[in-house]
């Protein structure tokens, strides 16, 4: 019988290098980017009723359990491209100057141009129950904050009574619907 030990010298206390995963973490975003995007395009092309998680993924060039492994249902697909299409809205409306009521009302228009008949389709589609409503508090909320944002100075030199009554007329003519 025959049998090998091998002696080495390890530092007590030594510091190892931190395994931090970056190549894997950036593939796992870009793949949820792709299906977030994938989800979207189906969304707002009228078709998410009908589009199945397996055409979903394959549009995004993954498979249906990874989109699953990633968003658990299509409810939570469908609940983290509405939110990623809430961010860039919140971004891009909170992008115009404080109190520059010309660069507010560019800002409107482009918002507008991008993002309004994919806000009305959204209002529109039957089934989305909580998502939905949930999504468009919050939007109704962003909306009164930002012509708080755009017109909050001009408003300030108001009486109370006119200040409320032109932000409510504000809000409601800076609304698509």
């Amino acid at each position: 019988m025959y049998f090998s030990v091998t002696v080495g010298y390890m530092e007590v206390g030594a510091r190892t290098r931190p395994y931090r995963q970056v190549a894997r973490a950036q593939a796992q975003q870009r793949t949820r980017d792709a299906l977030i995007a994938a989800a979207q395009t189906e969304f707002f092309a009228g078709r998410w009723e009908e589009a199945s998680l397996e055409a979903i993924a394959a549009s995004a060039r993954v498979t249906k359990q990874t989109l699953l492994r990633h968003f658990g249902s299509k409810d939570g697909l469908l609940e983290q491209a509405l939110e990623r299409g809430y961010n860039e809205v919140r971004d891009q409306r909170f992008n115009a100057a404080s109190g520059d009521v010309a660069g507010a009302v560019e800002n409107l228009l482009e918002h507008y141009e991008r993002w309004g008949e994919r806000a009305l389709q959204i209002g529109a589609v039957d089934g989305l129950g909580q998502v939905a409503a949930g999504l468009g508090r919050r939007a109704r909320q962003l909306h009164c904050a930002w012509v708080e944002h755009a017109f909050g100075r001009s408003l300030g030199r108001l009486s109370a009574k006119d200040r409320g009554r032109r932000r409510a007329a504000l809000i409601a003519l800076c609304d698509a619907h």
